[in-house]
């Protein structure tokens, strides 16, 4: 099973699914919000107080740029583009992350002090930052504290860490619309029955009349109302 495969199971089995959970604006900082909002793509289905709220926060800056671009690298191992889709950076993933931060401040502490932790092994191992490293270096850094059971001791911090970028990045991948793309969603769509399989007909020795094939089994009709007289 490949990277993107084996991600898309973990979204379908909820793991993603937790991550997901204002102050008054003069006229002049609402429509400067409105036109940031209409600009994000954030305007469909929220209330006045959500749409002032996420401007606020889309105005906030929290990560520093070396930060935001330890983020965008670890975006793009965790979910890289191939033949099939755009990656985690085509789908913006790291401009979402850093939405999250401010949105659950909560997340904050523990994910600065993650890349901090980052460097500082880096530096460690190879005398530079993370995002100094060689993609060899970094991704020899991130198998140590990609895979939770093989993990020594004195990486569950990076474990805990990388674990919770993981999330965000699925998170944010397939709720994009490149993610939604990729996992072919349509969203709800009326069904239509087709009546019992030949199969199981044949094996009870049934068979549906002519009137109940044309009245109830044929989708042109499919909104009329049988008469059963």
């Amino acid at each position: 099973m490949d990277r993107r495969e084996h991600l898309k199971l973990l979204l379908a089995g909820g793991a993603g699914a937790g991550l997901l959970f204002a102050s008054g604006c003069s006229t002049e900082d609402q429509q400067i919000s409105r036109d940031i909002i209409a600009q994000h793509g954030f305007n469909y289905g929220r209330t006045a107080a959500e749409t002032r709220r996420d401007a606020s926060l889309m105005a906030e800056t929290f990560f520093t740029e070396s930060e935001f671009e330890v983020v965008q690298i670890l975006s793009d191992i965790i979910i890289p583009a191939d033949e099939e889709s755009g990656g985690a950076l085509e789908a913006e993933v790291p401009d979402f992350i850093e939405f999250m931060m401010k949105d659950m401040p909560e997340m904050q502490l523990v994910t600065r002090g993650g890349i901090m932790w980052l460097n500082s092994q880096c530096n460690s191992m190879f005398g530079r930052s993370f995002t100094e490293c060689s993609d060899e270096q970094q991704l020899e850094i991130i198998e140590k504290i990609a895979w939770p059971d093989n993990a020594a001791p004195d990486m569950q911090y990076g474990v805990r860490f990388f674990n919770r970028m993981r999330d965000l990045t699925v998170t944010g991948f397939f709720t994009s619309q490149i993610g939604v793309s990729y996992l072919d969603y349509r969203g709800n769509r009326p069904g239509f029955w087709n009546g019992v399989p030949q199969e199981v007909l044949d094996r009870h020795n049934l068979q549906y009349d002519e009137k109940t094939l044309n009245e109830s089994i044929k989708e042109d009709d499919r909104n009329n109302i049988a008469d059963w007289a």
